[in-house]
Parts: C-alpha cells; structure tokens; sequence
C-alpha cells in the first residue's frame, strides 16, 4: 500500500474517459489513493458518444443487412418477410446502452474507493490542481501525480457550418434523430465507413467526400480494396476523391443543404451537392483547452499535449513537467480508447515504481462494418519503408475466408487475412483482417492451438503459411516506442 504522505491523493486523474477510468482501477489495484475529476459524464467520448452507441447501431445495421438479403437467407432455408425498423426505438438502444455502460464505469471506480470529483479540472502548478463548476467555488489541493486524460472532440474544417440537425458531427449522428434520404459523409476513415454502414442498411444514400485519392487511406491499400469492393460497391454509396469540402450550408427555409467541392491539389471549384444531410467524419481534436497549461510552461503542439515514450509531459524548453503525465487522445500518439488505458496503466506502472514504456505498434485497431476490419502494426508500404531504410526483405503471407470451414457454414466466404513478416527471423510486423500479435515471432504462434470450426483458424492458416528461413531465429528486435 503506497502512502499519499503530505499529499491528500498519490495521483489525480483529469478526465473520466475510458483512459482515466482504466488508470484509475490499476492505481486502486496498485494502491494508490486515487482521485478522479470530471467535468462532463463518466465515461468520456468512447462511452457516450463514441465507441459504445456506435456499436449498438451497429449491432442493428448488421441484422437489417442480413435480413435484407433475401438470396442470403435462402440459402440457409429461411423465409423472411420484409424487414422494417422504428427509428426511435434503435435510437433508444444505442442510448441506453450507453447509459449502462456509463453506469458501470462509474460504480466500479465508486466500488473500489476511487474519489470521483464533479467539476473542471486545472493544473495550477506542480503537483497542484483545482476543480469546480464554472461560475462557482474551485478545491485546490496538491497530489504526487497528476494525469491529463481530457480526451477529443469531433474536428471540424474552416468552411463547414455545424447546426447539429442536417450538418452534424458523429456526436450528433448517434443521436439517430434522422435517417436521411441522402447523406454526403465527409471522410473515410473509420468514422465515416461505420457511419456508412449504419445509414445504407436504414435506407439511405450515401456519398463519401475524400481529400486522398482513394478511400480509406489509412489502411492496408490491399485490405481498402477489398473491403471498397465488399462494403462500398454493392451499396447505395458513391464518392467523390481528392476534393475539399471548402463550404457546407445546413438546410433552411425549404433549401437543402449545400456542399461546395474543389480539388484538393489545385484548390479550383469541381462540383455542388445538394442533399438532404451531411456528417463531418474528419477526424478529432484533442480537447486540452483550460487545463491551466500555461502555469506549467507547456506549450500544444496543433493542440496536443507534448509528452515523451513515458507519457511524460514536456514544457515549452523541452525539459519533462515533474509529476505530470498526459495520456489518450489529449497527447495524440494514438486516437483510440482502448491505446488510452493501455497508456494509463503503463503511467502507474512508471509512479509505482516499475519502468514501462508502451509499444504503440502492437496494439489493434478495428472498423466494425459487415465485414468487420481488423489491423495491427505496420501497412505492407509501411513494412517496405521500414526494410528498405534498415535493409532487411519482407514476407507476405494471405489466408482466405472462402477455405474457412465456419465462414462457409455462415456463407459468409468474402475476407482475407493478411501477414506481413520478416523472413530472416520471424518478426511479425502487421497483421490485417477483413471478414494478433506483434512483437512476437511466427515459430511461437503457428503451433498455436484453435478450437475447430471458427473463424480463428484463418489466423492458424496464416501463420503456417508464412515462410521462416531459420527455425531457430535470431531475437526479434525490442519494441519501438511511438
């Protein structure tokens, strides 16, 4: 049991997201007199307007779509009368769902004895925060160590004229209070695809507006093309590559809303859409406004916090801000909450005593459209970057769906899996799934053991048919830390 000493907290958490909340459980677990200050709702962007409500629309999107398909469900036997939806009721479901989920969080951190503090967090000096509603009285006190965990907001480029009911965020899309008839998405990243998949199956047109030229830009090339041809294609999706959308007008007075597109390299005028709606899917901010960074020196970088491999924060003369850590979206190593709690748990790791440092590259990420999308570590360009720069080949190893006993039991055959290696010695630099582990080597995985049938036995096929030159291989390099 660490003792807070002169200290009233040994650490203080700013922001009740799902990186503070996992922070906070493994600072209980650890010991350690743990306070957490919120200044919204428990459970931070992920839990209440992110990744929770999502997946429950998800969740409907994916029966509407199976139960759409009449040839589908043929060849299972099964007669389907016409599938149809309430609106308000699968709006409900997702905010219900994150409401549990909400309280959840909440009882387990009250549970373990973490202080949960309703107010505005700031940093006032070293190792000294303040809290309160805005407008009324502020506690001052001091703790060991300190957390920023503050999280992001939807980003929203100059031009675009957000009303939250036809030119919307995805804070406002979960709401589900419309399904537009035609919906332009700006972005095709993971928000974006997602969103896509909700509004096709509900009955909605879509229309993707993408800066890049070519969609989903962000992941394995091979993978986005298959997963446009699976998820894109088939649909009611069209899309517009390597333009802006340098001015987006909400509907009124009878008028639709206006979308004003030019070309991303030559910023020249390329076209006008008129639709019914428009959700602005270009990625997140980090939320770092107020914190009261300038009494500690720290200056942010296109707003993120700067922070070290320790998640250690780093003031404007490059020197590390005793005490004080940033970890989430705030510090922008990587945008994803599950990234946020594991860079909270290394954070207590580092106060109570044991150095740890994350390697960014070995945790997954995922799109949950139907098919789902699943990565980990490098894209094959990335891999060939990184083997050219430090002269070393690389290995692709791929593994279909269509082969895979339950899939085809499912009559769901479209998918790959993909591995990309080092044949010298077996180092996995990136697996990519349509239809996992890093740091490791292949020799340690392919004698794996899965149940029979599932569709983990794709991941057995891949392994296995990767091709090691040394059975006995030379060590695999330490992770790198991002």
């Amino acid at each position: 049991m660490c003792e807070a000493g002169a200290y009233p907290f040994n650490l203080v958490i700013i922001g009740a997201g799902v990186g503070g909340h996992g922070a906070a459980l493994h600072a209980v677990e650890k010991g350690l007199k743990t306070a957490i200050i919120e200044g919204d709702v428990v459970g931070g962007t992920c839990v209440n307007r992110g990744c929770v409500p999502s997946k429950a629309l998800l969740a409907v999107s994916g029966r509407m779509r199976e139960l759409q398909n009449e040839h589908h469900m043929k060849s299972f036997g099964l007669q389907v009368a016409a599938a149809g939806y309430d609106r308000q009721r699968v709006a409900d479901h997702a905010e219900n769902f994150a409401t549990k989920i909400r309280n959840n969080l909440t009882n387990s951190m009250k549970s373990l004895g973490v202080d949960i503090l309703t107010g505005v967090g700031t940093v006032v000096g070293p190792q000294k925060v303040k809290y309160g509603k805005v407008g009324g009285s502020e506690t001052v006190f001091t703790a060991k160590d300190i957390i920023i965990a503050t999280g992001s907001v939807p980003f929203v480029p100059k031009g675009v004229e957000v009303d939250g009911k036809t030119v919307i965020t995805s804070d406002h899309a979960l709401k589900l209070e419309t399904v537009p008839e035609w919906i332009v998405i700006v972005g095709s990243g993971y928000i974006g695809l997602e969103f896509s998949d909700v509004y096709t199956a509900l009955g909605s047109e879509v229309t993707f507006v993408e800066a890049l030229d070519q969609l989903m830009p962000g992941f394995d090339p091979e993978i986005g093309k298959l997963a446009q041809r699976v998820l894109i294609n088939p649909r009611k999706i069209d899309y517009h590559t390597v333009v802006f959308a340098s001015k987006i007008t909400p509907a009124k007075d009878g008028k639709p809303v206006k979308i004003e597109l030019i070309d991303a390299k030559t910023k020249e005028p390329k076209d006008t859409l008129e639709v019914d709606a428009a959700l602005i899917a270009t990625g997140r901010a980090p939320f770092t406004q107020g914190l009261g960074l300038e009494n500690i020196n720290v200056e942010t970088q296109r707003g993120f916090i700067p922070v070290d491999e320790r998640m250690r924060v780093i003031d404007s003369k490059g020197k590390l801000v005793p005490h004080l850590y940033c970890i989430g979206d705030a510090n922008g190593k990587m945008m994803l909450a599950h990234a946020a709690s594991a860079q909270g748990i290394s954070v207590v790791e580092q106060v109570t005593g044991k150095d740890h440092v994350l390697n960014h590259l070995s945790i997954p990420a995922a799109c949950f459209t139907h098919p789902e999308i699943s990565m980990v570590g490098l894209t094959e360009p990335q891999a060939r970057e990184k083997a050219e720069k430090e002269g070393f080949e690389i290995g692709i190893a791929k593994t279909s769906f269509k082969a895979n006993t339950k899939a085809l039991a499912e009559n769901e055959g479209e998918g790959i899996a993909k591995l990309i290696y080092r044949p010298d010695n077996g180092e996995i630099l990136g697996v990519h799934i349509f239809g996992m582990v890093l740091g490791t080597r292949i020799q340690d995985i392919k004698y794996a053991v899965h149940a029979h049938p599932t569709l983990s036995e794709v991941i057995d096929e891949l392994f296995k048919s990767a091709k090691v030159k040394n059975e006995v291989s030379s060590p695999v390099a330490e992770p790198v830390a991002v």
